[in-house]
C-alpha cells in the first residue's frame, strides 16, 4: 500500500472537515470599542505568536508490518509562553498521528507513526532558530517547542498567569499568524465564547474567526488577560456511538497549559 506524496495534506484537510460544524455558528457584532482594544492587544502581543517548521517522517504500519514512508515539512503556528524561548502548540497539528490514532476504528489492526526529524522556530522578525519538542501532552493536545540555544535577547511571550475565565457571549481577541504567502504577518480578529464545555474539563467553545486564525493561536478578552490556546479536543472512536462527532476544536484555558508546561520547563 502507497501513501501518496499528497496524504498529510489530505489528512489536514479530514481534520478540518471534522471541525466544520463550527462554521454554521452565528457571528454577533462587535462592540464599538473592541476594535480599538484588539488593535491594542495586537500591537502588544502579537510577535509571541510565531511559526513552527517541522521536517516529519511518517510511516503507516499494518499487522506489525511498516507498509510505507514519507517525509512532510510542515507549518503551525505556535504561542511563546517563556521569554527563554519555549512555545506551545497543538498536538495534533504537530503529530498528525495523534489525531488519526483517536479516529481509528480499534479492531483493525494498523497504525500511524511519526518522528520529528528537524524543527524549526520562525520568529516574528523571520528568523528562524533550531528547536526541538520537549513535551507532548495527548490529553491536552498540547506540544511544547524548545529553542535549542537560549536567544540572544527575550523573545516576546504571553503570560499565562494573567488569566481570564469569560462568560457566555463574551469577546474575544485572536491573534494568528499568516504564512509565506502574506510574508508572515500577525493577524487580529474578533470573536464570542459561543459554549462553556465543564466536563471532563472546563473548555470554550468560539465561533469560526477563532478557527481560521488556527490551532495553536492565542485569546484574549478586551482588557488584554489571556484566556488560552486554540487546540483540538479529541474523542476515541472506541468511545463514540451514533453520529456523535470525534472533535471539535476548543479554546484550552491558561491554567491547564501552565500546569502543563511547568513539566516541560523541569
Amino acid at each position: 500500500m502507497r501513501l501518496s506524496n499528497s496524504w498529510l495534506a489530505r489528512c489536514s484537510a479530514f481534520l478540518l472537515c471534522l471541525a466544520s460544524p463550527l462554521f454554521a455558528a452565528a457571528e454577533a457584532a462587535p462592540s464599538p470599542d473592541a476594535g480599538a482594544a484588539a488593535r491594542q492587544i495586537g500591537g502588544k502581543w502579537g510577535d509571541a505568536v510565531v511559526t513552527v517548521r517541522m521536517l516529519v517522517k511518517m510511516r503507516m504500519v499494518m499487522e506489525g508490518k511498516e507498509m510505507d514512508e514519507e517525509e512532510r515539512t510542515s507549518q503551525l503556528s505556535a504561542t511563546v509562553i517563556d521569554p527563554a524561548g519555549l512555545a506551545v502548540c497543538s498536538l495534533s497539528e504537530a503529530d498528525p498521528a495523534h489525531a488519526l490514532g483517536s479516529v481509528m476504528q480499534p479492531d483493525f489492526d494498523y497504525r500511524f507513526e511519526t518522528e520529528v526529524v528537524d524543527v524549526k522556530m520562525v520568529l516574528a522578525s523571520g528568523k528562524d532558530l533550531p528547536a526541538r519538542v520537549v513535551l507532548r501532552d495527548k490529553d491536552l493536545d498540547l506540544a511544547f517547542v524548545r529553542l535549542i540555544d537560549p536567544p540572544d535577547e527575550p523573545l516576546p511571550a504571553v503570560d499565562l498567569t494573567e488569566s481570564a475565565s469569560p462568560r457566555l457571549l463574551d469577546q474575544l481577541v485572536i491573534l494568528g499568524r499568516l504564512g509565506e504567502v502574506a510574508n508572515r504577518a500577525h493577524s487580529v480578529s474578533l470573536d464570542r465564547i459561543q459554549a462553556i464545555v465543564t466536563k471532563p474539563r472546563t473548555a470554550y467553545v468560539t465561533g469560526l474567526n477563532a478557527w481560521v486564525a488556527g490551532l495553536g493561536c492565542p485569546a484574549f478578552t478586551l482588557d488584554g488577560k489571556v484566556v488560552g490556546i486554540l487546540v483540538l479536543r479529541l474523542v476515541p472512536s472506541a468511545s463514540v456511538t451514533g453520529d456523535d462527532d470525534t472533535s471539535l476544536p476548543i479554546l484550552l484555558p491558561a491554567a491547564d497549559i501552565l500546569k502543563a508546561a511547568q513539566q516541560a520547563s523541569g
